[in-house]
């Protein structure tokens, strides 16, 4: 056979295949609704779920052919999980000739996508009907969202985030089959998400980035970014679906964040000004909230140089101790050196109270916050502050699980790190008790009383050393 001879044969076929495509396309057009319910059978089967079609169909056959499709809703047991106000869904344009069509690519724009987590733990997309049936191996199409709203609620842990002016886009999305109760550990998928802003509770971040992995249950979110009170952090997470007990890590850095708007973030008044760094690597695992503060381990800290405090002159109310014998002060324990466990450790109890400090300003020159995390509870490993003329230290653990205070101790010390000045206190967060309960009533009070002296600093005589660490003697 000729080349001249192959080029028409090749020739005559695409034109019979554009013919056909072509026909296949007048016949959408001039039946609209008879096609829209065939492609709303198509793509339920493809994603799995119940779509919807309450607006037109458009057609676009360059490069590829695209449908277009408005005011979509994909829907399980009348129950909306994706609402989008336009939706383009690319179909392999041979698969029609087939009479078999497939869908590569969906497109969702103005998308807002609600994903639930009952306390069983069953996802709203999921077929409750189906409970005991294995799950088949599916092919899903890749999916781009843009301009995206996205709410996650889980009622294992009550919690709800959400997530606004996000574009997210999946590729390879297929689920290798078996046990319902094993969705993650089946998925495989590479995904970038990007999303304007994201709130859980009080708590919001902004400008949100990452790129996924999943594989055998494992789904690595790195490098992960996000903006935290006006500050650009970085860290990666790791999550572990691959055994019965999933485990999670995260890393994650935000250097040099105002402390003011850490305040401005509670709605309360900026007790100090200033800024600090903040570095956290933490580690569980577990199915339920108690689990997973049960299995929390790793380190967190804080640190800073030159904070203003604007709870009142600190220095002069250690002065006036000995005629005194009281500080009267914010408490910049539960602020400045519970750190980063500070609003856990609140839980954002009488924080407003916090800003009816004593009038004038002091001079923090050093703050280091360093904890060790260890099953749930977390350790002063270096914890300490010095002003212009003192040094106050704190030592003892936080019980993140049962939300106690583990001998938790405060105290004004000298050159040598003994302790001048000492309170020690147990008990619940909400309500501690301490050396003189009538005196100090909770750590997150208004004023906190440092009463305790301890005799070897009067007697002048060798005491047990309190402090150690890397704030240095003035």
């Amino acid at each position: 056979m000729t080349r001249t001879r192959k080029l028409v044969i090749f020739g005559l076929a695409a034109l019979a295949a554009v013919v056909g495509l072509v026909a296949v396309g007048l016949g959408l057009l001039l039946d609209t609704d008879a096609h829209k319910a065939r492609l709303q059978a198509t793509t339920s089967q493809a994603l799995g779920l119940e779509v919807d079609i309450a607006g037109s169909l458009a057609l676009d056959f360059f490069p590829g052919l695209t449908v277009t499709l408005n005011d979509v809703r994909v829907r399980r047991r009348e129950v909306d999980v994706v609402v989008a106000r336009q939706a383009r869904v690319a179909v392999d344009m041979m698969s029609l000739l087939r009479q078999q069509p497939r869908i590569g690519r969906i497109e969702l724009s103005q998308a807002t996508i609600v994903i639930a987590r009952d306390r069983s733990g069953r996802f709203s997309f999921d077929d409750a009907q189906a409970d005991g049936q294995a799950l088949p191996a599916r092919d899903w199409p890749s999916v781009t969202l843009t301009d995206a709203a996205i709410t996650y609620a889980d009622e294992r842990f009550g919690s709800r985030i959400e997530a606004r002016d996000c574009r997210v886009d999946v590729q390879g999305l297929r689920h290798a089959g078996g046990p319902r109760t094993a969705l993650a550990s089946g998925l495989t998928f590479t995904a970038a998400l990007a999303c304007g802003q994201v709130r859980k509770d009080r708590f919001s971040a902004a400008d949100l980035k990452f790129t996924a992995h999943a594989k055998g249950g494992l789904i690595e979110l790195k490098p992960f970014t996000a903006s935290v009170f006006g500050t650009a952090g970085s860290g990666q997470m790791r999550v572990d679906f691959s055994k019965p007990v999933p485990a999670y890590r995260i890393v994650y850095t935000m250097p040099q964040f105002p402390v003011e708007a850490f305040f401005a973030s509670m709605a309360m008044k900026p007790m100090a000004t200033g800024r600090m760094d903040f570095a956290a690597d933490l580690s569980t695992r577990g199915k339920s909230p108690k689990d997973l503060r049960q299995g929390l381990t790793g380190r967190l800290s804080l640190r800073a140089k030159g904070l203003m405090f604007n709870g009142g002159d600190l220095d002069r109310e250690f002065r006036r101790f000995e005629s005194s014998q009281t500080f009267d002060l914010v408490d910049i324990g539960a602020v400045f050196f519970a750190g980063p466990v500070g609003l856990l450790v609140t839980k954002g109890y009488d924080f407003a109270r916090l800003g009816r400090g004593a009038p004038g300003r002091s001079e923090i020159r050093t703050l280091v916050s360093d904890w060790k995390v260890e099953q749930g509870v977390a350790r002063a490993q270096d914890v300490a502050l010095s002003t212009q003329e003192n040094r106050l230290a704190l030592q003892g653990g936080l019980d993140l699980v049962n939300e106690r205070f583990d001998d938790l101790s405060i105290a004004l010390i000298d050159a040598k790190g003994c302790a001048k000045v000492r309170q020690q206190m147990r008990g619940s967060f909400q309500a501690p008790a301490v050396d003189k309960p009538s005196v100090l009533a909770a750590l997150t009070g208004p004023a906190l009383r440092l009463l305790k002296k301890g005799s070897d600093a009067l007697r002048g005589e060798p005491c047990e050393v309190f402090y150690v660490g890397s704030v240095a003697a003035l």
